[in-house]
């Protein structure tokens, strides 16, 4: 993105869920790359504190960093939001729709199913409709990024409000990828970006302390950095305990059920605990 960046310098980022986490990181990135940044998140101390923490990190000063309460979810909020940024700051050359919540599913419970769906997937569906063709229209290099999850490509038992939407946020962006890069979006570049195991609010589960398996969320924005400047489509993450071989192997594991017609989510099954196994190891 560096690469990119050197030729929209002065241009605008914005980044939704950017009061913690992999956005925050990102926002502090986009500021000290010389990117205007607006930092898109509910209204709430944790914004405000991201706010400032991102103005001390701006290249640009700190007039040139702000933030906007905006519920994703929401398309007449994510329609104001639009509208706000460009009159402010103008186009915008950089998209990271990164708003995501996890409170916890089942199938057959529907309590947080709804908003999970509403601010996971309806909330990028909301983003690159409402800011893309304004993109398209001012012809410069820009880029896209939906922040997506391996869960959305392995979708393991437990969570499945979580991966239905990760799932669609997938399909969703090769969908957009594909459009624009056959049509007139050629200067845009679209990304989805699959993290590894990164300590967040979202993953913390009551920690307080980096478990040893995880990356930070600036390791994470290092290495979506390296893979837009490559120019990879999936960034794929790894992590402290999962390296991209494995990551390999369980998604390809996830497609043979298809193929092969086994049981869904079969490497979960007990039963096929040593065929996995083995299979890690060819």
């Amino acid at each position: 993105m560096s690469k990119r960046a050197d030729r929209a310098k002065g241009g605008v980022a914005v980044v939704t869920g950017a009061a913690s986490g992999i956005a925050l990181a990102a926002a502090h990135r986009f500021a000290s790359l010389g990117f205007k940044v607006a930092l898109v998140d509910l209204a709430g101390p944790l914004l405000d504190g991201a706010l400032n923490s991102v103005k001390v990190a701006s290249s640009l000063g700190s007039g040139l960093v702000v933030a906007y309460a905006c519920d994703v979810s929401q398309l007449l909020d994510v329609q104001n939001l639009e509208r706000n940024i460009r009159a402010q700051f103008g186009s915008v050359t950089v998209l990271m729709n990164n708003a995501g919540i996890q409170p916890g599913s089942s199938v057959l419970s529907g309590t947080p199913w709804l908003r999970v769906l509403d601010v996971n997937l309806k909330g990028i569906v909301y983003g690159v409709q409402t800011f893309v063709s304004t993109m398209i229209a001012h012809g410069l290099p820009g880029i896209i990024i939906n922040t997506g999850s391996k869960q959305g490509m392995t979708t393991p038992p437990d969570d499945p409000a979580y991966n239905v939407a990760k799932a669609g946020v997938k399909v969703f962006t090769e969908a957009l990828q594909h459009e624009l890069r056959n049509g007139s979006g050629q200067a845009l570049s679209v990304h989805l970006l699959i993290p590894g195991f990164v300590y967040t609010s979202l993953t913390a589960n009551g920690r307080n302390q980096k478990p040893a398996g995880a990356w930070t969320p600036e390791q994470t924005i290092d290495f979506m950095v390296t893979s837009i400047d490559a120019g990879d489509s999936y960034i794929l993450c790894p992590d402290n305990d999962v390296s991209r071989r494995l990551d390999e192997k369980r998604i390809s594991w996830a497609a043979g059920d298809i193929i092969e017609n086994s049981p869904p989510l079969s490497r979960w099954h007990e039963y096929l605990k040593t065929a996995f196994a083995e299979f890690l190891e060819e």
